[in-house]
């Protein structure tokens, strides 16, 4: 999940209908060295793209990479071929990829490694508010080595938006992704995070963990402004799922692809789509 920051000097407002925070920021743009380490090569843009996710400011991370702001893709997941039929595109239903978490009921527990309080408290929240729809999926905190860890990343804003935090989607053989990243830099959360916040976004990342994706992929510009970016249905799979709505945009989904920096958490629509596959 990603924050927009939009650099205007003595501005700070909320822009309601593109549901992003703005605020005052001074922008210098300077020139730095490319790590060849983290370059991303044709090969990869090109399977990223066959996969149906938008190739703008993919970022590497370790051998993973960041898209969307905040999904991470595997070298496996590049190498996977879509078993997933081509759905409708450009409309406003919520979806997730052909993978989702199997061998129902399950528990799936969480734990959170060297992280302030507030980190720990909000996704203790956030393991709760999925526990309250009683789903045949559970989560569960633990003290260390969850089947989700929970780490911390440093990281400042990059081309006018701020990585909240990442994840990525269930495997293959039906296990939720295993790690959730998030970012400690003051300008994401500030120097005293809000709870509600931390927690809609860890219950955004659970999210992509269990197989959601963006509500809003096929045109990232309603939460994040700027372009219309349409990301595709290839590849990881964007179904459509049954009860959700097609005709207007949800503009309240937990999993949109940007922040609007208040604690959202699932709406109606949510929890028809959490019911129906869990």
């Amino acid at each position: 999940m990603k924050k927009q920051l939009l650099f205007k000097i003595g501005v700070c407002m909320v822009c309601a209908t593109s549901l992003l925070t703005a605020c005052t920021k001074n922008n210098q743009s300077t020139e730095k060295k490319v790590d060849p380490a983290t370059q991303i090569s044709a090969d990869a843009t090109q399977k990223i793209s066959d996969l149906g996710f938008s190739t703008d400011n993919v970022r590497k991370v370790g051998d993973n990479y960041l898209v969307e702001g905040d999904i991470m893709l595997t070298p496996a997941n590049l190498s996977e071929v879509s078993t997933s039929p081509n759905l409708r595109i450009a409309e406003t239903e919520q979806y997730r990829t052909t993978n989702l978490v199997k061998n129902l009921p399950r528990t799936i527990t969480v734990s959170v490694s060297n992280l302030p309080t507030v980190y720990a408290t909000a996704t203790a929240n956030a393991v709760s508010r999925y526990n309250a729809l009683n789903l045949t999926l559970k989560f569960q905190v633990v003290s260390s080595g969850g089947s989700i860890q929970i780490i911390g990343f440093n990281q400042g804003p990059s081309g006018g938006y701020i990585t909240l935090g990442s994840s990525g989607f269930p495997t293959s053989s039906g296990n939720p992704y295993n790690q959730i990243q998030l970012n400690t830099n003051a300008q994401a959360y500030g120097t005293n995070p809000d709870v509600g916040y931390v927690t809609s976004v860890i219950q955004h990342e659970m999210g992509h963990c269990i197989g959601f994706r963006h509500t809003d992929y096929f045109n990232r510009s309603l939460s994040c402004g700027g372009s219309a970016v349409n990301e595709g249905s290839a590849g990881i799979g964007a179904v459509h799922i049954p009860g959700t709505p097609t005709k207007t945009f949800d503009a309240a989904s937990f999993m949109l692809a940007c922040s609007s920096g208040t604690d959202r958490s699932f709406n109606a629509n949510d929890v028809i789509a959490l019911n129906y596959l869990y």
